[in-house]
């Protein structure tokens, strides 16, 4: 039997190394009561205005909310946004030692204008073209630099297409965890999804699972999921893939045997982030070297959890305890 209370005790002395695409969520809230006379668009009144963490950054505070120590790996632009996400480094208390600054990019920015409950629109400031050759050297001498100065006890490939991560990147970064016995985890999206080669952990969600491997696969028949997880397993030589199942809960697999972990009955209120609570929990149960079921069991709980919350809202570690007391 785990003694999860002593599991959770032990989540504080570890460091998570979290590479990938930051971004940040920013929201304009206020109060349409006109139309524009310059064109058929409602005008609104600006009444506040909010900055908040998204991206892999997300992730970085999911790890910090269960007690462990994230250094985030990105890299942003030479702007002020950039002076922005440095200001939330600093206000949620995490290091910008692993943040790379170039002038070629842009700092990912999504803003949502919101009137009321009502969400009128969104903005988009990036650039998602992967980072040229000299950018890719530059950082992955940061990445490396960082785990040869801090102990790291994981690393989470935290991957939106955003182009921080590139398959150079992946390939040298596992390598040298592996030379180093730093357990790797991916959370993946569509363009370097084949790309995560020697990876310890691959997590993609049912769709991911599907779309990546040009399968039809059957949601609702475990063996079947099973056997596309087993391909993913062959391909990229990843010990373990988890996939996350939504409403059918979570199925990891070391390729030859797998766990189904049903999900839990819950009131169900926002589903966004649940994807970075599970990989946050994942890392620290892999880091302190938990059996597949377990790890996939404590994961499935935590995004369970993150769903009951509206917003993108990191995870609870003192309900997450609990539930862990009380169900497994």
């Amino acid at each position: 039997m785990t003694n999860y209370q002593q599991l959770f005790e032990r989540f504080n002395s570890l460091t998570i190394l979290v590479i990938g695409d930051v971004m940040i969520d920013a929201y304009m809230w206020g109060k349409v009561d006109r139309i524009s006379p310059e064109a058929p668009v409602p005008v609104l009144t600006s009444t506040k205005r909010e900055h908040r963490f998204g991206g892999a950054a997300n992730v970085a505070l999911n790890v910090q909310a269960l007690g462990a120590t994230p250094i985030l790996c990105s890299v942003i632009g030479n702007d002020d946004k950039a002076d922005i996400f440095h200001q939330l480094l600093q206000n949620n208390q995490l290091t910008d030692k692993g943040i790379l600054s170039d002038s070629s990019r842009i700092t990912t920015t999504k803003t949502r204008i919101i009137s009321g409950t009502q969400h009128l629109l969104r903005i988009d400031e990036e650039v998602t073209k992967p980072l040229h050759e000299q950018l890719q050297e530059r950082f992955f001498a940061h990445i490396a630099n960082v785990i040869s100065n801090d102990k790291i006890d994981a690393i989470i490939f935290e991957d939106y297409d955003k182009g921080a991560i590139t398959p150079s990147i992946i390939s040298r970064v596992v390598e040298l965890a592996k030379s180093k016995n730093i357990p790797t985890l991916v959370d993946p999206k569509k363009r370097n999804f084949m790309s995560y080669h020697g990876v310890t952990l691959f997590k993609p969600n049912f769709k991911e699972l599907s779309e990546g491997l040009k399968m039809e696969v059957d949601k609702k028949n475990y063996d079947a999921i099973f056997e596309a997880a087993r391909e993913i397993n062959r391909q990229l030589g990843a010990r373990y893939t988890m996939t996350t199942l939504s409403e059918r809960g979570v199925l990891i697999t070391d390729g030859e045997v797998y766990a189904a972990i049903p999900a839990e009955i819950r009131n169900i209120a926002d589903v966004s982030g649940a994807g970075d609570t599970v990989i946050s929990v994942a890392s620290l149960c892999l880091a302190l070297g938990l059996a597949p079921k377990e790890i996939a069991a404590i994961s499935n709980l935590a995004g369970g959890l993150g769903c009951e919350t509206v917003g993108v809202v990191p995870v609870n570690k003192k309900q997450l305890l609990e539930e862990c007391l009380k169900k497994l």
